[in-house]
C-alpha cells in the first residue's frame, strides 16, 4: 500500500498528485520492492532490513540517498498477553523525496510535534524522536500493568500472574536493545551533520532528541533490572500463599479429625456384636487401648523408616 503526502502550512497533507514529498510504502508487495530497488536504487539488503522487526537501527550512505533503520514499538494488542515488540522503519532521505517503508500500518505522522515541518529532514528526524517518545508512553503501560500484577499475586496462588511478569520482563529486554540501537543511530547522525546537510535547528533537535533518548534508555534499565531484582521474591509470594491456604486446611482437619473418630467408634454397633455379652464398657476400653497402643507402634515405624530432618556432620 502506498501513501502519498506534501507539506502544506508546516504539516503533512494527503495527496495523489506530483506535488508529494513524502511515499509511505506500507507491506509493499514484489511490485513495489522492485520499483523501490530498480528505479530508486534502494539496496535490496537495507529494504528487506526495513521489514525486519530483528534489524538493529543503521545509517547508511547511498549515492543518491542516506538510508536509516528506525526501531519503534509496535502496536500492542490483547491477544498478545502483555508482550509488547519492537518492529523497523526504513527511512530513506533522497534530494526531492522521502520514502517510508513499514511492516504494518501503523500511526507515523501522530503527536503534535508533526505540527511544524520545514522540510523533509524534519520529517526524518521527527521520525525518531516520535518513536522515542513512543517507547516512553509503552514504559508508563508497562509500569502500570505490573503494578497491577503485582497485586494479583500477593492475593494468588497460580503461576498466571508471575508468568505474565516474565512476559513484560522479556518484552523490555526487546525494548532495551531496541532504544540502544536508536541510540547509536542518533550519534551516528551527529557525527555526519556535513554530509546530510542539517541547519543549526536540526543540530538543536538532534541535541534534544539524543537526551530525550538517553533518560528513556535509563529508565528501560531500572524497570528491567526492578523486574529481575524482585521476581524470586514474587515467587515466594505466591509459595507462601500455598502453604498458608495448606495450613487453614489442616486447622480444619485437626478440629474435625477428633470429632471423626469419637462420631466413629461411637456408631460402632457391630463392635458389641462381636464382643458378645462382654460388658461394653470393657469391651470399649479394650477397643481404645488398642487404637493407642497402633497408633503409638506407627509413629514409631515412622521415625524409623522415614528420613527425618536430621543433618549429619562430621559423621555426627
Amino acid at each position: 500500500m502506498l501513501e502519498k503526502l506534501h507539506i502544506e502550512d508546516g504539516k503533512l497533507v494527503e495527496c495523489n498528485d506530483d506535488n508529494a514529498v513524502v511515499f509511505v510504502y506500507v507491506a509493499p508487495d514484489d511490485d513495489e520492492k522492485k520499483y523501490l530497488v530498480d528505479e530508486l536504487k534502494i539496496d535490496e539488503h537495507t529494504l528487506n532490513s526495513s521489514l525486519d522487526p530483528d534489524e538493529p537501527s543503521r545509517l547508511e550512505f547511498e549515492p543518491e540517498h542516506v538510508a536509516m533503520i528506525i526501531k519503534r514499538p509496535k502496536h500492542y494488542a490483547p491477544q498478545e498477553e502483555f508482550l509488547f515488540k519492537v518492529l523497523s522503519v526504513g527511512v530513506f532521505l533522497f534530494a526531492d523525496r522521502l520514502v517510508i517503508v513499514v511492516a504494518e500500518d501503523i500511526a507515523l505522522f501522530d503527536g503534535k510535534i508533526f505540527n511544524r515541518i520545514n522540510s523533509i529532514i524534519d520529517i526524518s528526524l521527527k521520525l525518531i524522536y516520535r518513536a522515542i517518545l513512543h517507547f516512553v508512553e509503552h514504559l508508563r503501560a508497562i509500569n502500570r500493568i505490573s503494578d497491577e500484577l503485582e497485586m494479583q499475586i500477593n492475593v494468588s496462588m497460580e503461576n498466571k500472574y508471575l508468568l505474565n511478569l516474565f512476559t513484560l520482563e522479556k518484552s523490555l529486554v526487546y525494548y532495551l536493545n531496541a532504544i540502544h540501537s536508536n541510540a547509536a543511530l542518533i550519534n551516528r547522525l551527529k557525527g555526519c551533520t556535513a554530509k546530510i546537510k542539517f541547519t543549526q535547528e536540526n543540530l538543536e533537535f538532534l541535541d534534544d532528541m539524543s537526551i530525550e533518548n538517553t533518560q528513556c534508555l535509563a529508565q528501560t534499565e531500572i524497570f528491567s533490572q526492578v523486574l529481575a531484582s524482585m521476581m524470586d521474591a514474587r515467587a515466594s509470594i505466591i509459595n507462601n500463599n500455598m502453604n498458608t491456604l495448606i495450613k487453614n486446611l489442616t486447622i480444619i482437619n485437626v478440629i474435625f479429625l477428633p470429632l471423626n473418630l469419637i462420631a466413629g467408634i461411637g456408631g460402632m454397633s457391630e463392635y458389641t456384636m462381636v464382643t458378645g455379652k462382654m460388658n461394653w464398657k470393657i469391651a470399649y476400653s479394650l477397643l481404645m487401648l488398642a487404637m493407642v497402643i497402633i497408633g503409638f507402634l506407627t509413629v514409631i515405624l515412622l521415625k524409623k523408616f522415614m528420613p527425618g530432618p536430621h543433618r549429619h556432620i562430621n559423621g555426627k
